[in-house]
């Protein structure tokens, strides 16, 4: 009798709930109806008696645009052309000046230059703001204006206007534009530390690092006593990229995970057996250039405990965009589809990933009065579950005997690039120690 009860209950009460449901679904419907009438209104209003004839299609790019940029900064709409240099990106070659750069009150601002590029050799740093474009003020327009005015044949001189936090005087500098061909992983052995540059996640970046480790490794008497992974000013890239990168220095463990909206859209992923380095000391340098993929490989190796991370925090772009193909495939839609975290289960997201060294890049000059641009400064930025405190981020005030030098001084030691100077360092002292402790084990492999 009760269990019959119970379930009469059950059936009365999921009926009554249908009615509700349904009806709640049918006013968010007319509601979007009605908005899209105004659309379709404001849309006719100024095609009819806007001051100029106006082609549909720029009115259409214009509303889709909108829409996006209404979301979040790196959701997009792209054409074809966008489309094609996305591909040229993630491939490895491009053309342009090796600036990755958005917009900030109508301004250009660098949030960091490639290194190796033309404007890296400029000597644009990140923080910089570009005002004028071959002499002509840029102020107000989009970025893709903005980035189609430093576009053009390589071989060709743009000049920039560029005003720097610390500075009285805009700086003018002009740039060659070039095919950008960098390479996605350079690397060295100094001192018997292996430097393994990483400037970007494309295509070819785990494959190059893995060959990198490979050939150094390979004479056991000169093999290299630890790493310096650099991955500072790295924009990120491909997030497969990323995972294969930190899986070479991982045994086991996850290294990523990304979240949707929904509860259950949870991916995972994780390391496979085999540490190419066997185990030797790594220190990862970042800086606030390093975003995402760059952010993903530096917070899996530290929450690992398999690298120390060293100079000052990163991005903190936490997000995860899906590139939809559209129409014909020519164009796309690259929309923020989910949010990823760490091993550990924090979220990078504004917040970035803190060094477990601060090391404060003492050989550049403006190093002090550069301002830093971050996720957390852009507009509609996705904003993080936990709060992050400005404040307990930021350096305390106290100097630090350690970091007195000044650029000057340093230059006359020799001394280009403090930061690896003192992962250098690090690396020779924890190598040798390893080293005499008989650390390393034995040839691991990997599947």
């Amino acid at each position: 009798m009760n269990s019959n009860l119970f379930r009469s209950l059950a059936l009365v009460g999921a009926v009554a709930l249908v009615p509700a449901t349904t009806a709640a679904l049918a006013q968010v419907e007319v509601d979007t109806y009605k908005n899209l009438d105004e659309f379709v209104s404001v849309l006719n209003r100024v095609r009819s008696e806007y001051v100029e004839q106006v082609d549909d299609e720029r009115l259409i790019r214009g509303a889709i645009d909108g829409m996006l940029a209404s979301l979040d900064p790196h959701s997009s709409y792209l054409d074809a052309r966008d489309f094609e240099n996305l591909m040229s990106t993630t491939d490895g070659n491009y053309g342009g000046l090796g600036l990755t750069v958005t917009m900030e009150d109508g301004a250009v601002k660098v949030i960091a230059p490639t290194r190796g590029t033309p404007a890296d050799r400029a000597g644009i740093k990140a923080g910089d703001y570009i005002t004028h474009i071959d002499g002509q003020l840029f102020f107000g327009g989009t970025l893709d204006e903005a980035v189609e005015r430093m576009r053009g044949e390589p071989g060709t001189s743009v000049r920039l206007r560029v005003v720097r936090a610390g500075r009285e005087q805009p700086l003018e500098l002009t740039v060659t534009r070039a095919i950008i061909d960098i390479p996605a992983v350079r690397s060295e052995v100094r001192d018997r530390v292996g430097i393994i540059t990483v400037t970007t996640f494309n295509r070819n970046t785990t494959d190059m690092a893995r060959r990198a480790i490979a050939e150094m490794e390979r004479n056991p008497n000169t093999a290299p006593l630890g790493y310096v992974l650099d991955l500072r000013s790295n924009p990120g890239g491909l997030l497969d990229q990323a995972i294969g990168l930190s899986d070479l220095f991982l045994e086991r463990g996850e290294v990523v995970s990304q979240r949707g909206r929904r509860r259950t859209d949870i991916e995972r992923f994780y390391a496979e057996p085999g540490d190419v380095t066997n185990g030797k000391p790594i220190v990862v340098l970042v800086d606030a250039g390093s975003a995402s993929a760059a952010e993903i490989v530096a917070a899996a190796l530290q929450d690992h405990r398999r690298g120390l991370v060293m100079g000052e925090r990163t991005f903190g772009k936490g997000s995860v965009q899906t590139l939809v193909p559209l129409g014909n495939g020519n164009t796309a839609l690259r929309l923020t589809t989910a949010r990823y975290y760490t091993p550990s289960g924090r979220s990078v997201q504004e917040g970035g990933v803190n060094p477990d060294i601060a090391v404060p890049q003492l050989s550049d000059p403006d190093y002090r009065s550069r301002s830093r641009i971050r996720e957390s400064d852009l507009r509609r930025h996705l904003v993080n579950e936990a709060a992050v405190e400005e404040d307990v981020i930021q350096e305390d005030g106290r100097p630090d005997p350690r970091f007195a030098a000044t650029a000057a001084e340093l230059e006359q030691r020799g001394i280009e690039d403090y930061q690896l100077h003192y992962a250098l360092q690090t690396i020779a002292r924890l190598g040798r120690v390893q080293q005499a402790g008989g650390a390393g084990g034995g040839q691991s492999s990997r599947r």
